[in-house]
Order: C-alpha cells, then structure tokens, then sequence
C-alpha cells in the first residue's frame, strides 16, 4: 500500500488513544515524576495535532503525528515511567 487511508489512520488512533488512557492510569517504577507528566503531556499534543490534520484530511501529517505520540509512550514504558504489562498496546514488556 502506498497510501495512508482512512481507516488506517482510524484504526491507530484507537490503538494511540487506548494506550494513552492506560500509561496515565497506570504506576511508575522510577522517581522521574516530572519526566512523567513530561511525555504523557508530548503524546497528548502529538495526538491532538494527528487529530487536528486528521480534520484536514491531512493523511501524511496526522499519520506521521500518531507516530510520534506512540514513540513517546513507547520510551516511558521501556523506561519504567509507565508500569505496563500490555505488549498490544507498547513496544516494551515489564522488566522482572
């Protein structure tokens, strides 16, 4: 496929919001609190700004913003910021 369809970018932004929702419910197994609310706050924006080209119908730019907010949350799971267990949702499993 060498387009970013509709559904594609429907079926990330599920997949982006629903691991939004669990990295802001879920622990830290660092002290970095203020790195926290840093890259939660990242993701959100990026998400947003995916939703805002989203409404612009443009595909390359929403697509490459979902991107960036799933990086984020990606790099706080790996680090422990976020204590998740889902390897769905985040490129990282829970170290034991």
């Amino acid at each position: 496929m060498k387009e970013i369809s509709r559904q594609k970018l429907e079926k990330y932004f599920d997949v982006t919001g629903r691991a939004i929702a669990k990295a802001e419910k879920s622990g830290n197994r660092t002290k970095l609190l203020n790195a926290r609310e840093e890259i939660l706050d990242m993701a959100k924006r990026y998400y947003s700004d995916a939703k805002y080209f989203f409404s612009k119908d443009d595909f390359v730019n929403s697509f490459a913003c979902l991107n960036y907010a799933h990086g984020w949350l990606d790099a706080g799971a790996r680090l422990g910021i976020f204590d998740v267990d889902d390897t769905t949702l985040f490129a990282a499993e829970r170290k034991k």
